[in-house]
């Protein structure tokens, strides 16, 4: 059996090494038009950061796993092709701003059909909308020259999380396959399983139609966001009360029906996949005529908006209403520890809030580089998601500087954001910090990782997300 995979990113790269992997006997090729990225897959110095990952892709790359820009030859000879391509949200035309672009996964279904000569195992890897799988097998069946050939679509969502990709990868929740519910079908379902049965128990692998296949992707992310933009509403209410989000949100963590997971109160939730995914399933339900199942959803991001703007505006107000001129030190960039993914991240938006208001951000972060950093700060919403935004040129901009050392970034600061929950801020010697920094010295701890009372102790002036407020930023009128 041959596999091949189309889209080098950060889907395609750590499944396809952990397929090849635990399946020493399925040659697996992962392949990208992207000459740079597959580049980086072959050296060692991969494209992306994820903990464990470059050990998997070290012991199977060159014994049956490969990188390749031959992307013709090797999906054409390919029993199984994934496909995980970039479904950007549109920006522009019917359903800008809301649903998902396909032209790359169209252009993916083109390309497989050009060159199939034997009938071919798709699979769905993309989060893509409803009944996508309907129109792909159009694209296919009408550009394959062969009427012999025959297409089986499958849809195998990813429920990945960026920081525990491999961890996720090794020992899933579960592995979800969907397929048409015919004999054929049936049949492409069980090949594809019997790959993953290579190391993954039988009775995790759940089969489905492909509808609902599909519709699970964007339910499940829906559902995680959903939880975060709760607690994060009640975190804006507990401020107003002087309650504290974190006693609030172990309260109702140790009911079993709600449990402790997403319920940690912060700055707003980013990566690839929420807010899009989210918006695609809006656009699904307009398009079928359910307008308030769509509002209900869409509530979920405008909440994730407002909790980032309400901590802008609340540094803006705690400096006396304005950071004009005013040195403030992000640290951390990326959207969670442990990935050096900025896709959605809310320190874009709260980076560009503090600029509109005059503030010199001052950025470190472990692991994303300085002209990532500057590319998000200077690309429109929506366009980090296309192929061609790894290459699309990163503006040096005027009130943003790249710091290579914590030290550096808090140096002659006036205010401290936390916007990323790296481990190492934990252990910072906050006290020669402060030594540096113009006083009154702030932290903005978007969240709530750092040890306040010890930051009260040497004097800063600390807020943090859903917690009592310092008598010094409560308002006297």
């Amino acid at each position: 059996m041959k596999i091949a995979c189309i889209g080098a990113g950060y889907v395609g790269g750590p499944t396809m090494a952990m397929i090849a992997l635990h399946c020493p006997e399925i040659e697996v090729v992962v392949v990208d038009i992207n000459e740079e990225r597959i580049k980086a897959w072959n050296s060692d110095v991969l494209p992306i950061y994820e903990p464990g990952l470059f050990e998997v892709v070290k012991e199977a790359r060159g014994r049956n796993l490969f990188f390749s820009t031959d992307t013709k030859k090797h999906v054409g000879e390919a029993d199984i092709v994934f496909v995980s391509v970039n479904t950007p949200t549109k920006t522009s035309g019917i359903g800008a701003g809301r649903a998902a672009d396909l032209t790359y996964w169209e252009g993916a279904a083109r390309l497989i059909a050009s060159v199939a000569t034997s009938s071919k195992i798709v699979v769905e890897k993309s989060t893509v909308p409803v009944k996508t799988a309907e129109a792909i097998s159009k694209v296919l069946k009408r550009n394959c020259s062969d009427p012999s050939v025959q297409f089986e679509i499958l849809s195998n969502p990813e429920f990945l999380a960026e920081g525990t990709a491999i961890e996720d990868l090794k020992k899933p929740d579960r592995v979800l396959i969907g397929g048409a519910e015919t004999e054929s079908g049936q049949k492409a379902i069980q090949a594809l399983k019997s790959v993953y049965e290579h190391w993954i128990p039988s009775e995790r692998i759940l089969t489905a139609n492909l509808w609902s296949a599909e519709l699970a992707k964007l339910t499940a992310n829906a559902f995680l966001a959903q939880r975060i933009s709760s607690i994060n509403a009640i975190s804006a209410l507990c401020e107003a009360t002087g309650a504290d989000v974190q006693q609030v949100a172990h309260a109702i963590g140790t009911d079993s029906r709600i449990g402790p997971k997403f319920l940690n109160a912060s700055v707003g939730f980013g990566g690839s996949c929420f807010q899009k995914d989210i918006l695609n399933l809006c656009y699904v339900c307009e398009s079928v005529g359910l307008k308030e199942v769509a509002d209900y959803w869409l509530n979920v991001v405008s909440m994730n908006d407002y909790q980032k703007n309400r901590f802008v505006e609340r540094v803006i107000t705690s400096m006396f209403n304005t950071v004009a001129q005013k040195k403030i030190a992000i640290l951390g960039f990326a959207f969670k520890k442990d990935t050096g993914d900025t896709r959605e991240t809310p320190a874009i938006d709260v980076c560009k809030g503090l600029i509109r208001d005059g503030g010199k951000c001052c950025i470190y972060d472990p692991e994303v580089k300085p002209d990532q950093i500057f590319r998000d700060l200077s690309t429109p919403k929506f366009e980090w998601d296309r192929p061609n935004y790894s290459k699309s040129a990163s503006h040096i901009l005027q009130n943003v500087q790249i710091a290579t050392t914590p030290a550096e970034a808090v140096d002659g600061a006036h205010a401290i954001c936390v916007m990323t929950e790296w481990d190492e801020f934990k252990k910072y010697d906050f006290k020669a910090m402060y030594e540096k920094m113009v006083k009154p010295a702030f932290v903005f701890d978007g969240r709530n990782i750092l040890d306040h009372a010890a930051l009260r102790e040497i004097g800063f002036i600390v807020y943090s997300i859903g917690k009592p407020l310092d008598p010094f930023l409560q308002k006297s009128y």
